[in-house]
């Protein structure tokens, strides 16, 4: 694993123990980490620069009464993550798309996963920013794709931006297939990225039905740009029964749960 990944999954390991103990010292954030004091005091100034914690004398401190934003791992370390769910979610697709159907595919570790999944219905045309996702989709020959240009995004591998969401505009679809950063009863739905976000967006105006492909873990968690709220949403796809909260905020919306 290359040491940016590692940094970025370290930092958001940091923020998790200082959003649920408070307070934490440096040097026992050193200690857990395994790394040096000097590491973490730089993982605490760029934490702290993206608004989720507070340095302080000798460690850091949760910012009282804020939900902690989430900050996603790099790409390749998301493609690890909670992997047998991710692949669990994908086969779950079958109940929703079907032969012949046009849908948006946006960028995810999730979404990747689940092209092997969709190469094996006949007759898909997908929209995607995803280069990773439109090579995967390409393997059989089964499914018509239209990758979006825009600007290049080497650490997602994908496009981006104003001339992204004016070719989305072009198009129409039966279903926009989303990956969110977090799913909450109150904040709906959210991504850690600005660009990602503004593309789920247009994705889900121009499509029919919305579904997200959605892990455990993501429900209960709010990252720092909206996508849309749960009313908006047609389908999701999850592992066993969302918290009770979410649960009943997404019924109460009208969302389907698979």
């Amino acid at each position: 694993m290359q040491d940016s990944v590692k940094g970025s999954v370290r930092r958001e390991k940091i923020a998790d123990l200082v959003a649920a103990e408070g307070d934490v010292s440096v040097d026992d954030l050193a200690l857990r980490s395994g790394v040096s004091v000097e590491t973490i005091r730089r993982d605490l100034t760029k934490l702290e620069e993206q608004g989720v914690l507070r340095k302080v004398h000798g460690g850091a401190r949760h910012i009282p009464g804020r939900q902690r934003l989430h900050v996603e791992a790099p790409f390749e370390a998301r493609m690890d993550e909670e992997r047998e769910a991710k692949e669990h979610l994908a086969q779950k697709l079958t109940q929703v798309v079907t032969p012949g159907e046009t849908i948006f595919l946006d960028t995810g570790s999730t979404t990747l996963i689940a092209c092997s999944v969709l190469t094996g219905i006949p007759g898909l045309t997908v929209i995607t920013n995803s280069v990773a996702a439109a090579d995967a989709l390409t393997t059989t020959g089964n499914t018509r794709v239209y990758l979006l240009g825009g600007a290049y995004g080497q650490s997602n591998s994908q496009t981006v931006g104003p001339m992204v969401v004016e070719q989305i505009g072009r198009f129409r679809a039966d279903h926009a297939i989303l990956t969110p950063t977090g799913v909450d009863a109150e904040m709906g739905v959210t991504d850690a990225d600005p660009d990602e976000a503004e593309v789920a967006r247009a994705m889900i105006k121009g499509a029919q039905s919305v579904c997200f492909l959605t892990v455990p873990s993501k429900f209960g968690r709010c990252a720092g740009f909206h996508v849309c709220d749960l009313e908006d949403v047609s389908v999701v796809l999850t592992e066993g029964t969302p918290p009770s909260t979410h649960y009943s905020a997404l019924k109460a919306a009208g969302v389907t749960l698979l």
